[in-house]
């Protein structure tokens, strides 16, 4: 169970080798949390990523989980479930793409679609269902601001937050007075592997940063977490901009 100031003693990380979802497991594991579940394709990193949060203390786990492999969800997941209450689970997997190469080649736009969007309903129910069952839990989604308005630059990319952010939002009102929190976390250009050799955007933070507004953001059991935080009204301005002037933006 969560502590009186909302930090998981245990937690499932669907997405097991994402830099935010690791840094959210440090900060976490250096203030309560004990049990740590990574759930991701097997791989030298995956194991390493174990390794680390060990030497910190915690107890971790390490499971075999792919999100283009939505029917295995429930057995995969059910098997952690089934190990004991999961306080926290996170669901940090998602693929950025290449917009100009997955514009040439549809299969690999869907590939984007299917991971980011299609895997995250999957995995989203499957969890969702288990927390409801269990009383209480929080299931926080990283979504991201290129889901707020899809931009020339990665339409594909944003296309799929958008759809992934829209459905955390509903399954948080679906689960609305059930004892489960769903808190959707919305950061900007994020400095880390994924996003290595762009062109760093506006107000770009850090893996650590967006760890710091999860953690906050659970102790205020908080709805919607921006990263940074002005980026809300930022985005609100983006959001209602004519298309006309939108399209002449350098974005």
């Amino acid at each position: 169970m969560k502590d009186a100031f909302g930090i998981p003693q245990s937690l499932l990380v669907l997405g097991g080798t994402s830099e935010i979802a690791l840094a959210t497991a440090r900060r976490l594991v250096a203030r309560r949390t004990r049990t740590v579940w990574l759930a991701g394709r097997p791989s030298p990193a995956l194991e390493q990523a174990a390794a680390d949060l060990r030497a910190l203390g915690a107890q971790v786990r390490t499971v075999a989980f792919d999100a283009l492999d939505p029917e295995s969800h429930e057995a995969v997941l059910g098997k952690v479930f089934a190990e004991g209450d999961i306080d926290l689970v996170l669901l940090a997997f998602g693929i950025l793409g290449d917009q100009a190469h997955d514009e040439r080649e549809p299969v690999s736009a869907v590939r984007v679609a299917q991971t980011n969007y299609t895997g995250a309903v999957s995995a989203g129910l499957v969890s969702a269902a288990a927390l409801q069952a269990q009383g209480h839990g929080s299931l926080v989604v990283l979504s991201s601001v290129a889901g707020e308005r899809a931009r020339r630059a990665n339409f594909i990319y944003g296309s799929s937050k958008a759809g992934l952010d829209a459905f955390a939002q509903g399954l948080g009102d679906a689960l609305h007075g059930t004892g489960v929190h769903v808190m959707v976390v919305r950061p900007g250009f994020v400095r880390s592997r994924m996003t290595a050799g762009l062109e760093e955007a506006p107000l770009a933070t850090t893996p650590e940063a967006v760890a710091a507004a999860i953690e906050l953001g659970l102790r205020r059991r908080s709805e919607t977490v921006w990263v940074p935080g002005s980026l809300r009204l930022v985005m609100s301005a983006v959001r209602h901009l004519p298309r006309a002037v939108f399209r002449r933006l350098p974005v």
